[in-house]
C-alpha cells in the first residue's frame, strides 16, 4: 500500500482528448519528422538527433530556446504497445533528470484519450518539478501537438 501511495506522490499527470483518431496521435508521437513539428513548449525548435523506436532503442532531441541556448532531451524506450502505450526513461538537461514517461493512448471513437504521466525518483523532486512549471511546459507542448494532429487528419 505504501509503495502505491509513494508512486502517486512521485507522479505528475496530464490528460487530454484529441479530436482525431488514435492512429493520427500515435504517428505524431512516433515519427521523427512529426515529432520535430510539435515537441517542446511554444517558441522552441526541435531537432530529432536519434529516434530508434523499439524497446531498448534510444531517443535524443535537441531543442533550441528562443535565446539560442540548447535544451537536450534523451532516454531509452522500455515498453511499446502499438497504438496503446509508450514507456521510456527521460532526461531533459539541464532541468529534469532520472524520470520515467508513461504515455497512454486510448481510442474513443474518432477521438483519442491521452494520458501523460511523469514518474520522478522522489516525492521532493516531483514537487520541485511541479513548481518549476511542469503543467505549463507540457501543457504548451500538448497544445502544439493538438494543433499539429489537426493538420494530419
Amino acid at each position: 500500500m505504501e509503495a502505491n501511495d509513494d508512486l502517486k506522490d512521485r507522479t505528475l499527470t496530464l490528460k487530454k482528448t484529441f479530436e482525431v483518431p488514435v492512429k493520427v496521435v500515435w504517428e505524431a508521437w512516433t515519427q521523427p519528422e512529426h515529432i520535430a513539428q510539435w515537441w517542446g513548449p511554444s517558441g522552441m525548435k526541435t531537432n530529432v538527433i536519434e529516434h530508434d523506436f523499439k524497446v531498448g532503442g534510444k531517443w535524443r532531441y535537441v531543442m533550441a530556446m528562443p535565446d539560442g541556448s540548447e535544451f537536450i532531451g534523451h532516454g531509452v524506450y522500455s515498453e511499446i504497445v502499438k497504438m496503446k502505450r509508450i514507456i521510456t526513461s527521460a532526461n531533459f538537461i539541464p532541468m529534469t533528470e532520472g524520470v520515467e514517461l508513461n504515455i497512454l493512448f486510448e481510442s474513443n471513437g474518432s477521438k483519442t484519450d491521452f494520458i501523460f504521466s511523469v514518474i520522478h525518483p522522489t516525492v521532493e523532486y516531483c514537487k520541485r518539478q511541479e513548481k518549476m512549471g511542469f503543467y505549463n511546459g507540457w501543457g504548451s507542448t500538448f497544445k502544439r501537438l493538438e494543433t499539429f494532429v489537426s493538420t494530419l487528419k
